[in-house]
């Protein structure tokens, strides 16, 4: 069963990262919108609230292995990322870095290795090694499911790779979205509170991925 779930998801994956170039679609809830005529159209003849595909790009080739310095077996550093064909109307970006073949409890969810919030718009990178905390200088926060902090892949011996997707969103402005998330609230609950607050907002994503498991002995 685990092996048929790691095949589906893989397939879906690899589909999407080949097909970016020619759409990727606004998460659930999110509107695509096209601009009134007579308004000049950001790049590719969309207008400023069209969805636009941006080509994001990390240090392994889409799909690829993931370089052990980024994962649990390494330091587990954050890895250099770029992001291109940015709309006119980012305001901010959202990255978001989740194990698609580790659902967890009850099985509605996947496993949060990273998400990054409120990154300025006028950003087209994140260095390699972000450092860690809830809110850094310039207003970015972020969480995974052991901390403020990047999470990096870590998939058991045992079973086949896991897909690590990391996804980019480009949105109209920041988010009111705590850095600790709401009193109380647990990491899934902030992640789905980003993600709510993402609805209607996305005007541009980027999508690439990579596959990684630990060495048998």
């Amino acid at each position: 069963m685990f092996t048929r779930r790691f095949a589906i998801a893989a397939a879906l994956v690899f589909t999407a990262v080949a097909l970016i170039p020619a759409q990727a679609p606004p998460p659930s809830g999110a509107q695509t919108t096209t601009q009134p005529a007579g308004q000049r159209g950001g790049a590719g003849g969309r207008g400023r609230g069209a969805m636009q595909i941006m080509t994001l790009t990390a240090p392994w080739a889409p799909g690829a292995e993931i370089p052990l310095k980024h994962t649990q077996v390494g330091d587990e550093i954050s890895p250099a990322l770029s992001w291109t064909n940015v709309p006119e109307a980012a305001g901010s970006f959202v990255l978001l870095v989740h194990d698609v073949s580790a659902p967890v409890t009850p099985g509605t969810d996947d496993l949060l290795h990273w998400l990054v919030w409120n990154i300025p718009g006028t950003s087209r990178s994140l260095p390699e090694g972000m450092p860690q905390g809830p809110e850094l200088p310039d207003g970015t926060r972020q969480i995974s499911v052991t901390g403020p902090n990047y999470r990096g892949p870590g998939a058991a011996a045992a079973g086949p790779p896991h897909v690590y997707v990391f996804e980019l969103y480009a949105l109209d402005g920041m988010l009111d979205i705590p850095a600790l998330g709401p009193e109380g609230a647990t990491v899934a609950q902030t992640r789905a509170a980003v993600m709510a607050a993402m609805a209607g907002r996305v005007r541009g994503k980027a999508v690439t991925a990579g596959t990684f498991k630990r060495k048998g002995t």
